[in-house]
């Protein structure tokens, strides 16, 4: 059951293994309830069933890419105004829809657990 005082995430990667460290990192560090999704379309549905506080979203995925993903979000009723980072290792990519003002921030991988709140904390302010 998730915690009501919580804040809910939902990161989408399809590395498996960064969506573990995220769920667990997040959760222990900062009692942020995860949600995670490994592709695009179950990213999706789970934004439009669970209306998360943020998305944290890799761009560069096999199938549905992070930019085709955010636009099928923007494009939603309930999705349009979820505020999404990009988590990426091509930050240059994230920047350019960043200064479009159709992200809140990008993180570039890899990154440190330990710190990775404070980061989605700092692109959210």
């Amino acid at each position: 059951m998730p915690n009501l005082h919580s804040k809910t995430m939902l990161s989408i990667d399809n590395d498996e293994w960064l969506l573990q460290i995220v769920q667990i990192g997040l959760e222990v560090t900062a009692g942020w309830d995860v949600l995670i999704a490994n592709e695009g379309s179950k990213g999706i549905a789970l934004a439009t069933t669970e209306q998360p506080d943020v998305i944290l979203l890799d761009i560069l995925m096999p199938g549905m890419d992070g930019i085709q993903i955010l636009n099928r979000l923007r494009a939603g009723l309930v999705t349009q105004k979820i505020p999404i980072i990009f988590f990426t290792c091509r930050p240059d990519l994230g920047e350019q829809l960043r200064q479009a003002g159709d992200v809140h921030g990008i993180i570039s991988k890899p990154f440190d657990v330990l710190t990775l709140s404070k980061t989605v904390d700092d692109c959210l302010a």
